[in-house]
């Protein structure tokens, strides 16, 4: 259901303004194109090279990541990841916000990891929770490092070589996005 219909553009593939409803219509038939099921999706997008081509593969198709966060306003979801606007338009889940993804996660991400590396992974988190699925790409963990420890190398003394951080920065978001039990 879309909560609210503002002044929103969209845009077809070749150029012309579509409403909101014929966006998601295109968006619906085109994901089986790119995954087949949630569990497929959950997989793709809590790996950063994945996400990244899915997010291309999307773009290609016509659907740029500035309409599909605009989708996260227009379905009540703005503080949502776009996981969660695929998976809601694709398979009718509800929503969670980013905090609760990460408040929800931090269990098992912080029995996987030294006290050393979850300081750092509790950082990410609080930077994923404030600016979005963007701070987890790998592109960012320079970035990212800097920020927490004032540089790279400083990084390093923390955590490990270059090679087991950018290890430990991708395989903790398979518990970021992995599938909850619910009741």
């Amino acid at each position: 259901t879309i909560q609210h219909m503002l002044q929103t553009s969209f845009w077809s593939p070749d150029g012309k303004p579509i409403s909101a409803a014929k966006f998601v219509e295109r968006l619906f038939g085109q994901l089986p194109d790119l995954f087949k099921n949630e569990s497929e999706l959950r997989e793709l997008w809590a790996n950063p090279q994945t996400r990244k081509s899915l997010l291309s593969a999307l773009a290609d198709k016509g659907f740029s990541e500035t309409e599909l966060h605009e989708m996260r306003r227009l379905i009540n979801a703005e503080k949502s990841d776009l996981y969660d606007v695929l998976s809601y338009i694709g398979f009718a889940t509800s929503p969670q916000t980013r905090e609760e993804r990460a408040d929800r996660s931090k269990n098992v991400i912080f029995t996987q990891y030294t006290s050393d590396q979850q300081v750092f992974l509790d950082f990410v988190l609080a930077e994923y929770v404030k600016e979005g699925v963007g701070e987890l790409d790998q592109d960012k963990l320079p970035d990212l490092l800097e920020l927490k420890y004032g540089g790279v190398r400083e990084g390093v003394q923390q955590l490990g070589d270059q090679k087991q951080i950018r290890e430990i920065f991708t395989d903790f978001q398979q518990y970021l996005y992995m599938e909850q039990a619910t009741g």
